[in-house]
């Protein structure tokens, strides 16, 4: 008889509103106690106040309206991104070499996982060819943006729920003039049964994760952070 081996575990802390230092200091911590083997591979979810951060290859004419607003320079992968109230932010802490030890492959899957995600909202999303994150319809509605060292990942993706897309006027999101960005809400996503729709969008990335990296998620408590 064949036997088929069990999906991975995946912890799943729903963190809240979470200044975005404070984040970035968790993810730091979590990646190395996931180096030294000491922590299951974790997604963080979770929302900011308002920042703006810049990544490895940000121009600083990218950032149109800096003033009253946090500017963070960080070691993920890509330009200029907001994140603010209404955005799900996701920060997968992943051990690769369980997976795959393929950058590419990961950034892929990451957009599979959302794209999974949004259909069971009711939203067709796709790639872009060339560009990396999550479209609908020509309009982003994801940024994803990434590093990894010695094969364990940390910083993700956002994903616009009921974000307010008047605050990208600051920056070129992601670098790309012209981009149009949109959300859940705009769109028309949807869930079903009871909650509203941050709970819906909650559950359908967690279900979107599980499909696209083929775990098991289950959910913790911030306080069971090893950090």
């Amino acid at each position: 008889m064949t036997t088929h081996p069990l999906p991975r575990g995946l912890d799943v802390v729903l963190a809240g509103r979470v200044p975005y230092r404070t984040a970035l200091a968790w993810q730091r911590a979590l990646a190395q106690e996931r180096l030294a083997g000491r922590c299951n591979d974790l997604l963080l979810l979770l929302e900011h106040d308002p920042v703006v951060t810049l990544g490895r290859i940000a121009d600083s004419a990218h950032l149109l309206h800096p003033d009253g607003i946090d500017v963070v320079e960080v070691e993920r992968g890509g330009d200029v991104t907001y994140h603010g109230p209404g955005q799900l932010v996701g920060y997968p802490i992943l051990d690769l070499t369980l997976y795959r030890q393929d950058l590419h492959w990961y950034l892929r899957t990451l957009e599979q996982a959302l794209i999974e995600g949004l259909g069971t909202l009711g939203i067709a999303a796709s790639r872009e060819p060339g560009r990396t994150g999550v479209w609908t319809s020509g309009r982003k509605i994801a940024s994803i943006g990434v590093h990894v060292k010695r094969w364990v990942t940390w910083h993700g993706f956002a994903l616009n729920v009921t974000t307010d897309l008047a605050a990208f006027d600051r920056i070129v999101p992601c670098g790309i003039p012209g981009v149009v960005m949109t959300s859940v809400e705009r769109e028309g996503g949807r869930g079903t049964g009871d909650g509203s729709l941050w709970e819906h969008a909650t559950d359908a990335m967690i279900a979107g994760f599980e499909a696209a990296f083929q775990v098991r998620a289950q959910r913790v408590e911030p306080a069971a952070l090893p950090v």
